[in-house]
């Protein structure tokens, strides 16, 4: 039997990620953030708070990186969760280089996209930003022989509330459409 929990997001885990951006001043900051989707083929979605200092250098600038998180450095990342950048200077917290879109790629991140925000919604003092990818950057050795990211190495730490856990991610289960197409003959069978 099912029990009504209430009013619950309940679509988490979500991918673990580190936003980098650089203020008018060039001041570098870096954030953990789990609201995070896609919203079509080449468009993505983050959603933060308007307090933070991250989301007033995305306000100045409209870009911004998006850092995935792999178990090699998501004490950092959590770290940059735990402090605010109007108070605390976390431009030190990871080697980092600029990349192509001028915002900071995360050398120990598997996979970043750089970002450039095309609309803006607001809701509940979070702004959601509709954004298109720039530049993706991934290492070499997540590609599979098709120049695809293959996510069975790449491993990217998941965030899941209410608990406020880290989870890892698993190993692959099935093929999408091959799965339902199996499922479909043996229904008939």
């Amino acid at each position: 039997m099912k029990k009504d929990i209430g009013q619950k997001v309940a679509l988490y885990p979500t991918p673990a990620t580190v936003v980098g951006t650089i203020d008018e001043n060039g001041k570098v900051n870096f954030m953990l953030l789990a609201h995070i989707g896609i919203v079509s083929h080449s468009k993505i979605l983050i959603s933060m708070h308007s307090v933070h200092q991250s989301d007033k250098a995305i306000q100045a600038t409209k870009k911004f990186s998006i850092n995935l998180i792999d178990e090699s450095f998501v004490a950092q990342a959590d770290y940059c969760g735990t402090v605010s950048g109007a108070k605390v200077d976390k431009s030190g917290v990871f080697e980092y280089h600029l990349g192509e879109a001028g915002t900071p790629v995360i050398e120990k991140s598997p996979l970043v996209m750089e970002c450039e925000v095309i609309d803006t919604y607001q809701i509940d003092n979070f702004n959601n930003y509709i954004c298109s990818i720039s530049h993706t950057y991934v290492n070499e050795e997540l590609l599979d022989e098709n120049g695809k990211l293959d996510y069975s190495h790449l491993k990217p730490v998941l965030f899941e509330m209410p608990t406020y856990k880290y989870l890892r991610t698993g190993e692959v289960i099935g093929d999408c459409v091959k799965m339902g197409k199996a499922w479909a003959a043996e229904q008939k069978g």
